[in-house]
């Protein structure tokens, strides 16, 4: 088995960077500062903690792995300033359509191919994504896998809004995932229902079960105040199953480097 090397920067909320062979790639971008608020129609969001580093800190970035572009908390002000700075913006049909420019759509297991440095093919393939319960979702989102075309066999996920349910499931079952970046928190807002909008520590952990000995790495758990579940309740809940030793917390700011196979 081909061990995966890359090195992770963790900026705060659901916003990471990834280095993979000299790709720069990076999530759902967030740089507003804290207290900003951001209002719906119906409700409002509030963030809490700003990133741990600013956007003109991060330099040039090949792709925007943009789980979606509709809600502040995953694509704010200065995140949205942000993507016209990357070579491509990867994200869901919807969203390529309102964003236009370098935005190109993925539907469900599409896959679209990107040159790295190093001269390997880095494969990013589109994954189901239910931003809340059944029929209750909101709006059209999307997940990624990232996986070299020649070691098929060590694939990150990267899970964007969603809870755990069967669609996601399936990465497990097409995928051999040796890293799961997995958004968290349990996100709730009251004007839309009591249900959660994003994965719990329980449906994490069944989320680590599935995905067998993968690495686990938690974000979006932080920094706004609609989490209803904090990184306590994430490690309780893996330390209750015996799945401790497969988390891996990252301190916002340092680059950690990672091999994982």
């Amino acid at each position: 088995m081909a061990t995966l090397q890359l090195e992770l920067t963790y900026l705060g909320g659901p916003t990471v960077l990834l280095d993979l062979g000299g790709l720069r790639l990076i999530t759902d971008p967030t740089f507003d500062p804290p207290g900003s608020t951001f209002r719906a129609p119906t409700y409002e969001l509030r963030k809490t903690q700003g990133p741990a580093l600013p956007p003109e800190a991060i330099g040039p970035v090949d792709v925007v792995l943009l789980s979606h572009d509709h809600h502040f908390d995953n694509l704010d002000g200065a995140g949205r300033d942000f993507l016209a700075r990357a070579g491509r913006v990867l994200t869901t049909e919807a969203g390529a359509v309102r964003l236009g420019g370098n935005a190109q759509g993925l539907g469900q297991w599409q896959t679209v191919e990107l040159s790295a440095p190093n001269g390997r093919v880095l494969r990013v393939t589109g994954t189901p994504a239910r931003h809340g319960p059944p029929g209750g979702d909101r709006g059209p989102v999307i997940g990624f896998v990232l996986a070299w075309s020649d070691a098929p066999e060590s694939a990150i996920y990267l899970s964007g809004d969603t809870v755990w349910y069967q669609a996601v499931a399936t990465v497990a079952e097409r995928f051999p995932i040796r890293l799961a970046v997995l958004f968290l928190g349990a996100a709730r807002i009251a004007a839309v229902g009591p249900a959660q909008l994003t994965m719990t520590a329980t449906e994490a952990v069944e989320a680590a079960r599935a995905f067998g000995d993968a690495i686990v790495v938690p974000v979006h758990f932080e920094g706004w105040t609609h989490f209803s579940e904090s990184a306590a309740d994430v490690t309780r809940a893996f330390s209750d199953a015996g799945l401790e030793r497969r988390l891996r917390w990252l301190e916002p700011g340092r680059p950690v480097r990672l091999a994982v196979g």
